[in-house]
C-alpha cells in the first residue's frame, strides 16, 4: 500500500525524547534531525475480509483472465458507438471537470502547506522622514532610508511541520483517487446509459411488431363476426388487446426519451455524427476480466485508495495534534543596509538575528481539544476505509453473483423463446386447417412476444453486470497519469527543497 500508516491507538503522554539519541548531539545536528515524529510505529488496519469469493467465478477461464487494473476502458468497451459516446463524456461532463478542479486546489494547498519547510526570505525596504518645529528644544528634520531582507525559518524539532505537510499530500492524492472513481464512475454509467437506449430501441420494435400483430387479429376477429364465425367477444378481447399494446408503446416512448435524455446529460451535450453501434446480442467485452483475491482488488479500487489516503492524512494530523504540545523555535535574521541618505544607503550594514522560542503554558485547553478532534477524525477515518474495503468486497461478489445468474436465466429465456416460437408455428398451422380456433394462436403469439422481451431485458441486465464489474474491479482508467501525479508531486518537492 502507497500509503504512509500510524499505529492507531490513543495518545500517550509526551514523550520528551523524540529522537533516540539526540539530546547529545550539538544544536547544529538538532536542526538537521529536525522533524522527527512524536508517534508510535505504524500498523495497518485489518478489514476481517474473507480469503475469497463467496461465489463461483461466472465461468471457468474468470480466474485465468485480465486483471481489470491493466485493462484501459477502449479495449473493455469495443462497440464503436459506445466508445465515441464514452469520449464525448470524458470531454464534456460537468462532474469530471468539478472532480478535475478539486484535485488542482488540494494540489494547491498541498503546495502551500510544504512551503512552511522552507525558510522563507522577504525584502523590506522604507523610507522615514520627520520633522519638528523649530520652537521646540529638540526641533529637528530627520530621514532614515532602510533596506533588509528577512529570512525566517521554523526549526521543525518535533515533526509538526512534516506531519501538516504529510496531511496535505494525503488529502491531494485522496482527491486524486476521488476523481479517478468519478472518472471510473462515468464511464460505466454511460455504458449502462446506452445499454438502456439500445434496450428501449429492440423494444419498441417489439411493440410495433405486437401492434401489428393485435391488428391483424381485431379485424380477424371483426371478420369473423361478421361472417358468423366468431360471437362479439371474441372481437372485444382484441379491441382490448390492440389498446393494450397501444398503451405499452407509448409507455415505451417515453421510457426511450428518457434515457436518451439520460444519455446525453452524461455526454455533455446532444451527440450527433456518431460511428455505427451494435445490437445487445452483439455486445461482447473486449477481454475476460479476473476476478482474483480479494487482497488484489483493494489495489486498484479507486474509493479504497482514496480512504487510505484519508487515513494517512487522519494519522499526520494527530502527529501534528501531539506536536502543538511541545516548544516551537523559530529562526528570524534581518541582512540590510541603513543610511540617513539615499546616495550612502549601500555603505552601511545592518544585521540581526531574533530565535524566538515558545511554548503553550495555557489556552484555555485549545490544543489539547485540537488533539482529540484529531484521534477522533482518525477513528473515523480508520471505521471509513474499513467500510470501504468490506464494501469493495460485497459489490464484486455481487456482480460475480450476477454474472453467474443472469447468464444462466439467459440461458433458459433463449430456449424458452425457442420452444415459444415452435408452440406458435404449431397453432398457427393448427388454426389454418380449423383445427383450432384463432384464440389459441393468440395466446401463442403472447407467450412468444413475452419471452422475447424477456430475453432482451436479460441482455441488457447481462451488459449492466459486465459494464459494473469492469468498475468494481477497479478498471484501468487513468492508472498512469495518477502515478505521474504521485511521481510529479515528488519532484517538485524535491526541486524545492533543493533550491537555495
Amino acid at each position: 500500500m502507497p500509503a504512509v500508516w500510524r499505529r492507531m491507538e490513543p495518545m500517550k503522554p509526551a514523550r520528551t525524547v523524540v529522537c533516540r539519541g539526540a539530546w547529545k548531539l550539538a544544536p547544529i545536528v538538532a536542526i538537521v534531525m529536525a522533524g522527527c515524529s512524536t508517534a508510535p510505529p505504524a500498523r495497518k488496519p485489518d478489514a476481517n475480509l474473507p480469503a475469497a469469493w463467496p461465489v463461483a467465478l461466472p465461468t471457468p477461464g474468470a480466474m485465468n483472465g485480465v486483471d481489470a487494473g491493466k485493462v484501459q476502458w477502449q479495449v473493455y468497451f469495443t462497440d464503436p458507438r459506445l466508445q465515441a459516446l464514452i469520449g464525448l463524456s470524458l470531454a464534456n461532463n460537468r462532474d469530471l471537470r468539478i472532480a478535475a478542479a478539486k484535485v488542482e486546489q488540494d494540489r494547491s494547498q498541498y503546495r502551500i502547506a510544504r512551503a512552511d519547510r522552507l525558510p522563507t526570505l522577504d525584502a523590506h525596504g522604507s523610507m522615514a522622514r520627520t520633522s519638528t518645529p523649530s520652537d521646540l528644544q529638540t526641533g529637528a528634520s530627520t530621514q532614515r532610508f532602510d533596506l533588509q531582507g528577512l529570512l525566517s525559518y521554523e526549526i521543525d524539532f518535533w515533526g509538526r511541520v512534516a506531519a501538516l505537510s504529510e496531511s496535505a499530500r494525503a488529502t491531494f492524492l485522496a482527491t486524486e483517487e476521488a476523481r479517478r472513481q468519478v472518472y471510473l464512475t462515468l464511464i460505466t454509467d454511460v455504458a449502462s446509459a446506452y445499454f438502456s437506449v439500445l434496450e428501449k430501441d429492440e423494444l419498441i420494435a417489439l411493440a410495433h411488431t405486437t401492434l401489428q400483430l393485435r391488428e391483424q387479429s381485431l379485424q380477424i376477429a371483426t371478420d369473423g363476426r361478421d361472417i358468423g364465425g366468431a360471437d362479439e367477444e371474441e372481437r372485444q378481447n382484441a379491441l382490448a388487446q390492440l389498446e393494450s399494446a397501444k398503451a405499452a408503446l407509448a409507455q415505451l416512448d417515453h421510457q426511450h426519451s428518457v434515457a436518451v435524455n439520460q444519455l446525453n446529460f452524461l455526454v455533455g451535450r446532444v451527440a450527433d455524427d456518431l460511428p455505427p453501434g451494435n445490437s445487445l446480442a452483439a455486445q461482447k467485452p473486449g477481454v475476460a476480466l479476473a476476478a482474483g483475491l480479494p487482497s488484489s482488488v483493494l489495489l486498484n479500487r479507486p474509493d479504497v485508495l482514496a480512504a487510505e489516503q484519508r487515513l494517512a492524512a487522519a494519522n499526520a494530523d494527530v502527529d501534528a495534534a501531539r506536536a502543538a504540545f511541545f516548544p516551537r523555535v523559530m529562526l528570524t535574521t534581518a541582512l540590510g543596509f541603513a543610511s540617513p541618505a539615499l546616495g550612502a544607503l549601500f555603505s552601511g550594514g545592518a544585521w540581526s538575528f531574533q530565535p524566538v522560542v515558545s511554548m503553550p503554558l495555557f489556552d484555555g485547553g485549545r490544543t489539547a481539544g485540537n488533539a482529540d478532534m484529531a484521534r477522533a477524525r482518525q477513528v473515523i477515518a480508520v471505521a471509513e476505509y474499513e467500510k470501504t474495503m468490506q464494501l469493495a468486497f460485497r459489490e464484486v461478489s455481487d456482480q460475480l453473483s450476477a454474472q453467474v445468474s443472469i447468464a444462466a436465466q439467459l440461458e433458459s429465456a433463449l430456449a424458452g423463446q425457442r420452444a415459444q416460437a415452435n408452440r406458435l408455428k404449431m397453432a398457427t398451422g393448427r388454426y389454418q386447417i380449423g383445427y383450432t380456433s384463432y384464440r389459441d394462436v393468440l395466446e401463442a403469439q403472447r407467450g412468444m412476444l413475452t419471452a422475447r422481451q424477456t430475453t432482451i431485458e436479460l441482455r441488457r441486465a447481462g451488459q449492466d453486470a459486465a459494464a459494473t464489474l469492469y468498475k468494481v474491479l477497479g478498471g484501468g482508467v487513468d492508472v498512469e497519469p495518477r502515478a505521474v501525479a504521485v511521481a510529479a508531486i515528488a519532484a517538485s518537492t524535491s526541486a524545492a527543497i533543493a533550491r537555495p
